[in-house]
């Protein structure tokens, strides 16, 4: 039930390119390609977010209990959670996993029918694919407003970049059409298919799509210009002004003394 569609913002800091570097193009791919992994959760954060709805549709195939079933995939959810706070990772992936198992099972439970224990997640890749489109028609994509302070350019790229944000609204409408394309596999197949016939296609598409739309997105910035660094300009004006004060303060101590004398 849980969804590897939408990505996080978590603090990736791209490397500063250097003047040395043989392999300037080679650099910012190697930072772009870090910070999506980063940001979509990496290996492990696709673990977390397949493994819940496999475990439910493993055991509803074997013995068609749905208690037993939700009840071992939220179960694994909160495992999940509790191993990254020992270990102290960052619970953010996982927690949106527990979330999104505890909406699968509560919903499930209420209405009785198991099938139901994806239909939230369902809803949620539907609502996200038309949020990609709608924000890269309106001129926002919402790749870029996610991704921006990955790259420490927050908003820069909407006035400043025009190069990047065109690769920003490329990337959101594969985001939107990949997302639509699996409702358009996944909604039918609620109405029509059984519930571990749909528990398996589901969990098939799971990553195969996601993986899809990262490499495009990856393609998209490769190509396009670097990103502005407004924390580096802000912390640039801020010393500039450091500067000025100080020798605005030195020219007026060179002057007070003469003063006096006079």
């Amino acid at each position: 039930m849980t969804s590897p569609d939408k990505p996080t913002a978590p603090t990736v800091s791209p490397a500063p390119s250097s003047p040395a570097s043989p392999d300037p193009d080679g650099d910012a791919k190697a930072v772009t390609e870090a910070a999506l992994f980063e940001a979509f959760g990496g290996v492990r954060g696709m673990v977390e977010t397949v493994l819940p709805g496999l475990l439910f549709v493993t055991i509803f195939t074997v013995n068609k209990d749905l208690h037993t079933s939700a009840i071992a995939a939220l179960a694994v959810s909160l495992l999940l959670v509790v191993v990254r706070l020992i270990r102290r990772d960052t619970v953010k992936h996982a927690f949106s996993g527990v979330f999104g198992v505890a909406f699968g099972v509560v919903f499930a439970m209420m209405t009785g029918n198991a099938k139901d224990f994806y239909l939230p997640g369902m809803l949620y890749t539907l609502g996200l694919a038309l949020a990609y489109i709608v924000t890269t028609l309106a001129g926002v994509p919402l790749i870029g407003l996610i991704l921006g302070p990955v790259f420490k350019e927050n908003l820069s790229w909407r006035t400043r970049n025009p190069g990047r944000k065109k690769a920003y609204a490329k990337a959101s409408w594969a985001w939107g059409l990949i997302l639509l394309a699996k409702c358009a596999i996944l909604f039918p197949l609620y109405w029509w298919a059984d519930t571990t016939q749909l528990g398996w296609v589901l969990i098939s598409l799971k990553i195969p799509p996601f993986l899809l739309a990262v490499y495009l997105t990856w393609v998209f910035l490769a190509k396009a210009p670097p990103p502005i660094d407004v924390f580096a300009e802000m912390e640039a004006e801020e010393q500039a002004e450091k500067e000025r004060a100080a020798q605005a303060a030195a020219v007026t101590g060179d002057r007070g003394p003469a003063r006096h004398r006079r």
